[in-house]
């Protein structure tokens, strides 16, 4: 059995080649380490430990699958030694696991954007479809989050506004994990519903529309400067559910970035200072998007026509009636069994999107 199978021609050249770049890059940075006046500058030493984690993040997984291999060859001669049949199970289990470690570390080794390794916020927005679009936001929402438990990240919802009736108006994620704005990216866009509406008297399809928006947090070795004279700051009183979790101080904070008129907000802590953080980090989040965007042109068309959410703008379809199918139009990755797509077992949807940008050699090697 060849561990590279699927990676076959052009991309797995490329991906050797780029595992002999970050070697040589990490020895440069080992070396800078251990300068005597490594500490001497703050901001260069952090940002050399940050590029640092990023190469190990992809090496370290690959010389592990070289011991790996080394080990099952060595198993494999043993048992050619031997002649003996006892070891046959325990080559199957172990070819097994190195093909599964192999995929993994080809997905991650996918990641070679700038923001790729940071955090990620996500942030959904009902579109076209009223209450229906207000319960498939949330119905986002709880696919995301179930993803994000079945990958050990840890989830906040940092922003939240209900529906009028069900459902929500906007929600915002702070996802944390290693790689996890690297591997959501490719959801941003515009998600789409076909069902039996719930809420009417009739059985009639119903299509609705939600937007994913998917920002990396920025960590401080991203230096963004932001002048006082083009921030707008708002202060407002958090709506909720009413009763003992309704917020009646003015403790939800909103900044707006006036050359851009990008805005972000949170009212998920009850301090006002503790919104403020969320906000202004939210707002970094964003703004650094907007420059990726430009940087990435096949990206920028989507992203300025984003503000119309409905027919002919969706990235995506889930079909619940008449069918059941979740079709990507993008790279045409289907799955017959929604419900558990639903779930959180969206990996086939992103596998499918990192390959398809590698193959067009869309992928920024950081």
């Amino acid at each position: 059995m060849t561990l590279g199978k699927s990676l076959t021609g052009s991309s797995f050249s490329e991906t050797l080649f780029d595992l002999g770049d970050k070697t040589s890059r990490r020895a440069e940075l080992d070396q800078k380490m251990e300068a005597p006046d490594f500490w001497s500058d703050q901001d260069r030493a952090k940002a050399i430990i940050a590029e640092l984690k990023t190469i190990n993040a992809v090496l370290k997984p690959f010389e592990a699958l070289a011991r790996q291999s080394d080990d099952l060859g060595a198993l494999i001669e043993l048992a050619d030694e031997v002649d003996e049949d006892d070891f046959d199970q325990e080559i199957r289990d172990s070819i097994k696991k190195a093909a599964n470690d192999f995929e993994s570390f080809e997905l991650q080794s996918m990641l070679g954007g700038p923001n790729d390794h940071c955090n990620a916020y996500i942030t959904i927005h009902p579109g076209a479809g009223g209450t229906e679009a207000c319960d498939w936001a949330e119905m986002l929402l709880r696919m995301y989050l179930m993803w994000a438990e079945k990958h050990r990240y840890k989830a906040e919802i940092i922003d939240r506004e209900d529906g009028d009736v069900i459902g929500l108006q906007t929600v915002t994620i702070h996802l944390k994990g290693e790689y996890s704005y690297g591997y959501l990216r490719g959801e941003t866009g515009v998600h789409r519903l076909v069902r039996i509406s719930p809420f009417g008297t009739a059985d009639k399809r119903q299509t609705s529309f939600a937007s994913v928006d998917v920002l990396p947090e920025i960590d401080d070795t991203i230096d963004i400067v932001l002048r006082d004279d083009e921030l707008k700051r708002d202060v407002f009183r958090c709506g909720g559910p009413g009763g003992q979790h309704q917020n009646k101080t003015e403790s939800g904070v909103r900044y707006t970035h006036l050359p851009s008129g990008t805005a972000a907000e949170s009212r998920s802590e009850r301090s006002q200072h503790k919104n403020d953080a969320l906000a202004l980090a939210l707002l970094k989040a964003k703004l650094i998007r907007q420059e990726e965007i430009k940087r990435e042109a096949e990206f920028a068309k989507a992203y300025n026509d984003k503000a119309e959410i409905g027919f002919g703008s969706q990235i995506r379809s889930y079909v619940l009636q008449p069918y059941q199918q979740v079709k990507d139009l993008r790279t045409d990755f289907i799955s017959t069994n929604p419900g558990n797509v639903l779930d959180g077992e969206i990996d086939g949807f992103i596998d499918s999107y990192l390959r398809r940008k590698l193959a067009k050699g869309e992928v920024k090697k950081g």
